[in-house]
């Protein structure tokens, strides 16, 4: 069994001095504050990186809402993070619009029938499975499916931003907020491969 950390859930209340600030305008934001924000809180540079790289992938990136999605629930399932599998199978459906079989797909570990979402989940997770040293030809089915090579570096944004937070989830076996837990993998299933 993995280890695992036991340091308790922060609030606005709890949190060190740098981390209040960060939670309370996730508050504001969001309507609540995720359970992996609250373990975040404990390194505040952790999550003051993780906020502020995910909101420039969010912005700048150049890929759509739906891509973006793609990308971010792709490295989750390579890193087989629970928490982040349901978050953004979550987000992915009620809010980018990511077409339901492209969804499932990813969760499974199966093709996306759409190619050009294909082409971007199969270069991600190349990515990942290779630490950012992907084949020749991963890169060329990349581009030639409408993508440039600065989006192949706004991938590297993505898996730095969803190393932070697989990464925690993985130390704290964080639970799934109420908000996405009814699109939790099943019990003894973490995303991985």
């Amino acid at each position: 069994m993995n280890a695992k950390l036991t340091l308790p859930l922060l609030t606005e209340d709890t949190a060190p001095e740098k981390g209040r600030e960060l939670l309370s305008n996730t508050h504001k934001k969001q309507g609540f504050i995720p359970n992996m924000y609250r373990e975040m809180a404990h390194a505040p540079g952790a999550l003051s990186t993780y906020l502020h790289g995910y909101d420039w992938f969010r912005k700048e990136s150049g890929f759509t809402p739906a891509e973006q999605e793609v990308v971010l629930l792709a490295i989750s399932r390579e890193n087989a993070c629970h928490y982040c599998v349901a978050a953004h199978s979550m987000i992915a459906e009620k809010v980018s619009k990511v077409p339901p079989q492209a969804i499932q797909a990813i969760r499974e570990g199966a093709a996306i029938h759409d190619p050009k979402l294909r082409a971007l989940a199969a270069f991600v997770k190349e990515m990942v499975q290779t630490r950012g040293n992907p084949s020749q030809a991963s890169l060329q089915a990349f581009t030639n499916a409408g993508y440039s090579e600065q989006q192949a570096l706004q991938v590297v944004l993505a898996i730095a931003v969803k190393t932070i937070s697989n990464y925690t989830n993985h130390l704290f076996d964080t639970p799934v907020d109420a908000a996405f837990a009814s699109y939790a993998l099943p019990t003894g299933e973490k995303g991985s491969v």
